[in-house]
């Protein structure tokens, strides 16, 4: 009876615990990061990894750039 008492404490926490996921371009980095490592030595995974993590910073940086202005290194001459 304990450890039922226990698992329903524990997962009412995990419940109550989770926030909403902001994977703003990591599912599309980790998309094409895993179609690149598998075509690269079957790395899938390892390719889906990173590109979701490049995906997000990505993301963040595009969030951080103020709108109406070009990306650095490709402003008008």
């Amino acid at each position: 009876m304990k450890t039922l008492a226990a698992f329903f404490a524990l997962a009412a926490l995990a419940v109550a615990s989770t926030s909403p996921a902001d994977a703003k371009g990591c599912l599309k980095g980790a998309v094409v990061g895993g179609v690149a490592g598998h075509y690269a030595g079957h790395h899938g995974t390892v390719g889906a990894l990173a590109g979701c993590a490049y995906g997000r910073h990505r993301a963040k940086e595009q969030a951080r750039q103020p709108r109406g202005q070009p990306p650095a290194g490709q402003e008008k001459l």
